[in-house]
């Protein structure tokens, strides 16, 4: 029953897995909302640790590109990997996944950075087919030109994705005003997030 909700879309604190994918400052000069979604990101990756649930991330070729941007804080990251693949599925990222859930604890993965129409969907792709649920947030991920992102969140959802945003898997993830972490996450959500041109698209 539990899977049968999230595959819904319902979020589950206890079976869900935020990843971030390649986020990097060497991107930055090329992606016009590059600085928008980073703060989104930053509302997302600070519900996540107040939250307490897992991070993955991933650095696309950094001895070139770079690490992730200084403005998000990742320190409770469980891991940082390196990556050539474009999907962030690599063998490194399964084991650590497997490490930290073991068999059939995991569920659901948020999935957020760039570029939406390569890596990300891509990595998507790859966790579909693994058989877990994903919920992409679309203001929290970027690429190059608004039609490819514009065109990536629309075959995102045609594989099967959520395509959602940072405010509403924060508040999915919370589910009640009780919630122990609520008082501490509203900081977080008090100001509205940062305009990515979704509704332009």
């Amino acid at each position: 029953m539990a899977r049968q909700l999230t595959k819904l879309g319902f979020l589950d604190v206890k079976k869900t897995l935020f990843m971030l994918c390649d986020l990097q400052a060497k991107f930055r000069p090329g992606m016009p909302m590059f600085d928008p979604v980073v703060k989104n990101a930053g509302k997302l990756v600070q519900a996540g640790k107040m939250l307490d649930i897992p991070l993955m991330v991933t650095e696309h070729y950094p001895e070139k590109l770079g690490k992730i941007v200084p403005e998000l804080d990742i320190a409770h990251a469980k891991a940082v990997f390196p990556k050539t693949l474009f999907s962030m599925m690599i063998p490194e990222v399964k084991s650590k996944i497997n490490e930290l859930y073991g068999s059939g604890n995991l569920e659901t993965v948020v999935l957020f950075g760039l570029e939406s129409h390569i890596c990300l969907e891509q990595t998507a792709m790859d966790l579909l087919k693994d058989g877990y649920t994903v919920h992409v947030a679309a203001d929290c991920s970027v690429s190059r030109t608004q039609e490819d992102r514009k065109l990536a969140l629309e075959r995102l959802r045609q594989y099967g994705c959520f395509v959602s945003t940072s405010e509403n898997i924060i508040f999915k993830l919370m589910k009640d005003k009780n919630h122990p972490a609520f008082d501490t996450v509203r900081h977080v959500v008090r100001d509205a997030s940062v305009d990515t041109g979704l509704a332009k698209l």
